[in-house]
């Protein structure tokens, strides 16, 4: 198995957004569904290496327990992105017009 940095742990989506520096609404927007489809693929993947494990088709452990758990990291960064959005959305329509 290959070792990687860091750098494999943000989704792609996120990196490109930071590299063009279109940080407005559109923006955003597009930011989330990328970072939603990278949260899915990553789910599947885990799912695919948990089948492949159980099946005996040569994948290890410690490869199971990595995939899974970054599947679990990027669920609970994408919900907690989700809640902080609520978040601000509710103090936004506190705001006196």
């Amino acid at each position: 198995m290959k070792i990687e940095g860091f750098g494999s742990i943000i989704p792609k989506s996120i990196e490109l957004t930071e590299k063009k520096g279109s940080f407005g609404v559109e923006g955003f927007g597009e930011t989330l569904n990328g970072f939603i489809k990278d949260v899915n693929q990553s789910q599947l993947d885990s799912q695919g290496t948990v089948k492949d494990f159980v099946s005996g088709s040569g994948v290890e452990l410690h490869e199971v327990m990595i995939a899974s758990q970054k599947a679990k990291t990027n669920l609970e960064l994408l919900m907690e992105i989700r809640n902080k959005a609520v978040d601000m959305f509710k103090e936004l329509t506190r705001m006196p017009v």
